[in-house]
């Protein structure tokens, strides 16, 4: 099994929904932020390879048959080289202001609540969350501060731009939630499935775990 196909879109561009939908298109497990979840002792290879050490994709990321969402898509320039014949997803909303009232409610909200919880002399340390580290980095060249809007957009329209000034048009997916099966299965050459498209981790979603988490705390 090989990556094929790299994903670019920020978190809150349906990487969930992709995610649940590429697994059943490709066969396989889809890397996305849920990985990391399950399994924190990958957070300090995300963090070297965003911070410009990569390890050996093929064997990091053995079994893996494509990857969207942070932290997969914090490395999409690395991993594009490094699976050149994948095709590279640029999820995204319909506009910098949509995606931030997404965004700015729930991954946002997470990352300063984490945040939040460290010991600024020691942010690994007992206090800390272990995907703390991780939290501080992956959005890297995106977002300076994650409580200020226009920054935050100004990234992620960075971002987009980013990604289609690198990216050959004939290997660029573009994607936006309501899009379905059509742009990936034309990028894969697959048939469309006779399903419908997978809907899942909405906004509700997200705050209702956020609701589950601070009452198990």
């Amino acid at each position: 099994m090989t990556v094929r196909l790299v994903g670019a879109g920020l978190p809150r561009t349906g990487t969930s929904s992709l995610r649940a939908a590429l697994q059943l298109l490709l066969g396989g497990p889809v890397y996305h932020m849920r990985e990391v979840f399950a399994r924190p002792e990958h957070v300090p290879t995300w963090v070297a390879a965003i911070q410009g050490s990569p390890p050996v994709w093929d064997d990091f990321l053995a079994g893996y048959v494509a990857g969207v969402d942070t932290p997969f898509s914090s490395c999409w320039r690395d991993l594009a080289g490094a699976y050149p014949d994948a095709p590279v997803l640029l999820s995204h909303r319909a506009s910098a202001e949509v995606w931030h009232r997404s965004m700015d409610v729930t991954v946002l909200a997470r990352t300063r609540e984490l945040l939040a919880g460290t010991d600024p002399d020691d942010p690994d340390g007992p206090l800390g969350d272990p995907l703390a580290p991780l939290f501080r980095v992956m959005f890297d060249g995106v977002i300076t501060d994650v409580d200020d809007p226009a920054d935050a957009m100004a990234g992620y329209e960075r971002r987009l731009a980013e990604v289609r000034a690198a990216i050959a048009p004939e290997r660029l997916v573009e994607w936006q939630p309501g899009d379905g099966w059509e742009p990936l299965c034309r990028a894969l050459d697959l048939p469309v499935p006779d399903v419908a498209f997978p809907h899942e981790n909405t906004t509700a979603d997200f705050l209702a775990r956020a609701e589950q988490r601070a009452r198990e705390a």
